[in-house]
C-alpha cells in the first residue's frame, strides 16, 4: 500500500518540480524500509535540508530530508539561474528559505493527495533543521518508516528521504487494507452470522460459584488447623452472598433450598457507604 502511494507521490513529485523549475527532472523510489530513528538520523549526510512537518491525524512529526545542494539547484532555477553545479553548502538565506518553502509546500501538498487512499492527512510545516542530530523529531529507538527516492535535476542526481512514525501509520493502514462488503447481501449475510454466533453464545454453559466474601490466613493458621477448629470469616452474618463468574461478582444471593439440593436466592443488596 505505501508502495503504491509513493509511488503516486513520485509522479506528482516529477511534475511540481519540472513546473517549478522548468528543466527537466524526475522522482523515482529506491525503497521503502522499516528502522529506528537512530538509524535513519545515521543514514543522513551531516548537514542537510530537513523540513519537519506534522500530518495530523498521524501521531508524531515527520521529516522531508533534501540535500542542501539540490536545494541551492532548485532556489538557482526558481531565481532564474542557470542551476550550475557549484552550489554552496551553507544555510538558506531569508529570501532563499522563502523560496524553497513554496516548493516543499507544494511537494507536501502531493504527499497529502498520495496518500489519500491510506489517511486524510494534513501536512503542516514545522520546521526547519540543517543538521539531523539536532533535529528532535522522535526517540532514538522509535520505528519509522523510511522511504527513499532519488531525485534527478537535468543530469544530477540527488537522494531524497521521507521519515514517519510507523506506529501513527499502522492502524491507517491497517483500517485501509480491510476487507469491505461488496455488497448488500453481503453485508445482510455478515449481520446474519453476527447474530448468530451472539444468539450461541448465550447457550454456552458457564460455571458459576456462589460463595461467601474471601478470607485470609497465614500459612502457620492453615497448617495447624484440626478437626473441630473453628475459622472466623471475613464475611457478615447479614450480608449476601456473592454470585460469581471467572472471578467477577454480578449478583448477590442467600442461602437455601431447592427440593433435596441447595439453592440460592437472588436478592437485591443496598449501596455499601463509600
Amino acid at each position: 500500500m505505501l508502495q503504491v502511494a509513493m509511488d503516486g507521490f513520485c509522479r506528482q513529485a516529477t511534475t511540481v518540480l519540472t513546473s517549478s523549475l522548468r528543466t527537466v527532472c524526475s522522482v523515482t523510489l529506491a525503497g521503502i524500509e522499516q528502522s529506528t530513528y537512530a538509524e535513519y538520523v545515521d543514514s543522513l549526510d551531516a548537514t542537510t535540508y530537513l523540513t519537519i512537518f506534522s500530518a495530523e491525524p498521524l501521531l508524531g512529526k515527520c521529516v522531508l530530508e533534501i540535500p542542501v545542494p539540490a536545494v541551492m539547484t532548485s532556489v538557482d532555477f526558481m531565481l532564474g539561474g542557470p542551476g550550475r553545479e557549484d552550489q554552496p553548502e551553507r544555510p538558506l538565506s531569508e529570501i532563499e528559505s522563502s523560496v524553497s518553502r513554496g516548493l516543499i509546500e507544494r511537494l507536501l501538498a502531493e504527499l497529502r493527495y498520495s496518500l489519500a487512499s491510506i489517511v486524510t492527512c494534513e501536512p503542516v510545516v514545522t520546521g526547519v533543521e540543517y543538521s539531523p542530530q539536532f533535529a528532535q523529531v522522535a526517540g532514538a529507538a522509535d520505528v519509522m518508516v523510511a522511504t527513499r527516492f532519488e531525485l534527478k535535476i537535468n543530469e544530477r542526481t540527488f537522494r531524497m528521504t521521507l521519515c514517519m512514525p510507523f506506529s501513527g501509520l499502522l492502524p491507517h493502514m491497517i483500517r485501509a487494507a480491510a476487507p469491505a462488503p461488496v455488497s448488500d447481501r453481503e453485508r445482510a449475510k455478515r449481520a446474519r452470522s453476527a447474530a448468530e454466533l451472539q444468539s450461541q453464545f448465550q447457550l454456552v454453559p458457564v460455571d458459576v460459584a456462589v460463595r461467601l466474601r474471601p478470607t485470609t490466613l497465614s500459612p502457620g493458621d492453615l497448617a495447624a488447623l484440626q478437626p473441630g477448629d473453628a475459622i472466623r470469616l471475613n464475611h457478615p452474618a447479614s450480608a449476601p452472598l456473592e454470585v460469581v463468574v471467572d472471578g467477577i461478582n454480578f449478583a448477590h444471593a442467600t442461602a437455601g433450598t431447592s427440593g433435596f439440593r441447595l439453592a440460592a436466592l437472588i436478592v437485591g443488596t443496598p449501596k455499601e457507604n463509600q
